[in-house]
């Protein structure tokens, strides 16, 4: 793809970030970056939140993932209705009831500042980790289609990216990111949903024809029955159920718009109606797996491997000749890019941009909401303006910080180990999991100073666990890892507890 066009589709779509920045920035204050004066109107969130839900990750990795694992990614979607209902149901009437600026303000009330410090500073820590990877694969994306044609160092890219987040949230924060989500998310869907019709008209099948297409490959499949496996049904549902809990329920990111809601009626509109539409969309990008794939064969550009460290080979327009041992990742932006006409190429771009950007600007968001709220106690602080230079500086400073990681994921070249210390951040949810859980359906009082040791050891045994299991029992984990790491967190609770006492 011509990068000069890239660059000024890009730039088109940064305006109009910019021109909804603009709107919702002004007259902001502090209630409206942290909850948009809770003025949002729920459909607006609920779209929103698809894009931060699916993020680069997802729209890059799912419609590789169809040749090996096919559908079987339905079965965690369908546990997602679950852990949403939960999240509802139970959650949301809580952070409701207390008035809740920071999720994690319920550590403090239910068990003391210990639990309410350590909570925070988990989901800190994981999601900055988990956006500075979603950062580091679109700026890959970007450095490939237009910086090197250019001239331009990997740096560069990586700095304007994040400058560009920052500018446009810095004032507004969480009403400008409620806006720019449902832009952001329009942009996945419409690549996605653009890139089918381009597949079926380059192969000249009707929708009748792509349907029938997949339906009767070994694409299709969703159900694995064999509960010996981590690919069987019933653990891939729960595991669904409890990621959507602690990913979007226990998340200051994905709680932080569900809290600038009119009231608790609207949020749980807000969820209800999210939930369905996220199955739709993820069912749409593993039909987009399955069609690139099916074109791939069709066209002679993709051959499938899957032999011990090789996936894919992907023909290069360039030589002539076979990329060998591709990643499943590099699937849909080789075919788009290279093969499927500059509109797909556009739209890919797009759409890569945009999961990224709706999910790293309302990271840089929380981020800076929960160092505010949870470490820098701003409850207690009456001085406005200080507290919005406070703010600022803060904003500035996460920006940097998600800047070096990014640069650390570069230097390190080595996908496996990112890919490694992605999947370790997420053990920090468990505890969480295990925190929220253990308060909500107990009364027993905690020992306080023990529960940062308990949420750090819990992890620990769990990633021992999910290593050796192969090895001794002969069972790999999957997600479903989390709902260990939770019991192990509550058992440590349930030893941390204080049987004498009772909490009211």
């Amino acid at each position: 793809m011509d990068p000069n066009v890239a660059v000024y589709l890009l730039l088109a779509y940064f305006v109009l970030l910019f021109l909804i920045s603009l709107i919702t920035g002004k007259n902001s204050d502090g209630q409206t970056f942290f909850t948009a004066n809770r003025n949002s109107p729920w459909y607006v969130v609920a779209f929103g939140m698809i894009g931060a839900s699916l993020s680069g990750v997802t729209f890059i990795s799912i419609p590789g993932t169809v040749a090996q694992d096919h559908w079987g990614y339905m079965q965690m979607v369908f546990g997602y209705l679950l852990g949403y209902a939960i999240i509802a149901l139970v959650l949301m009437p809580m952070y409701y009831r207390l008035n809740l600026t920071s999720i994690y303000e319920y550590l403090k009330e239910r068990y003391g500042i210990a639990a309410y410090k350590t909570g925070s500073l988990f989901f800190q820590l994981s999601r900055i980790i988990g956006a500075s990877l979603r950062l580091y694969l679109v700026a890959l994306v970007l450095q490939i289609a237009i910086c090197d044609p250019l001239g331009i160092p990997f740096w560069i890219t990586v700095a304007i990216s994040i400058g560009l987040i920052f500018v446009y949230t810095f004032r507004g924060g969480i009403k400008t990111v409620v806006w720019t989500d449902t832009l952001q998310t329009a942009f996945m869907l419409v690549s996605a949903g653009v890139t089918v019709w381009l597949i079926g008209d380059a192969l000249e099948w009707t929708l009748g024809d792509m349907a029938s297409k997949i339906w009767n490959s070994d694409y299709s499949q969703i159900l694995y029955t064999d509960p010996s496996q981590s690919t069987f049904f019933g653990w891939k549902f729960l595991s669904g159920a409890a990621i959507a809990v602690v990913m979007t329920g226990l998340d200051q990111d994905m709680m932080q718009k569900n809290l600038t809601c009119r009231n608790l009626e609207e949020a749980q509109k807000n969820i209800f109606s999210f939930s369905i539409v996220l199955v739709i969309a993820n069912f749409l990008f593993l039909s987009l797996g399955a069609l690139l794939f099916l074109y791939g064969e069709e066209m002679g550009v993709v051959q499938t491997v899957f032999e011990e460290g090789c996936k894919l080979n992907i023909l290069n327009p360039d030589t002539g000749t076979f990329d060998t041992c591709v990643e499943t990742d590099r699937l849909f932006p080789r075919l788009a890019l290279d093969f499927l006409g500059p509109v797909a190429g556009g739209l890919f771009l797009l759409g890569v941009v945009a999961a990224a950007y709706s999910s790293a600007d309302s990271a840089l968001t929380a981020l800076t909401t929960a160092f505010c709220v949870d470490i820098l106690n701003f409850s207690e602080r009456t001085d406005e303006a200080e507290k919005q230079q406070i703010r600022y500086k803060v904003h500035i400073g996460y920006a940097l910080v998600l800047f070096a990681v990014v640069l650390i994921f570069n230097a390190a070249k080595n996908e496996a180990v990112i890919w490694e210390l992605f999947k370790a951040a997420g053990y920090t949810y468990g505890p969480l999991l295990g925190l929220y859980a253990y308060g909500m359906f107990t009364k027993f009082k905690v020992r306080d100073n023990a529960i940062p040791w308990v949420c750090v050891l819990a992890p620990i045994l769990s990633y021992g666990i999910a290593h050796f299991s192969p090895i001794v029992i002969g069972y790999t984990f999957g997600f479903e890892i989390l709902l260990v790491n939770a019991l192990l967190t509550v058992a440590g609770l349930v030893l941390a507890t204080d049987w004498d006492a009772r909490k009211d």
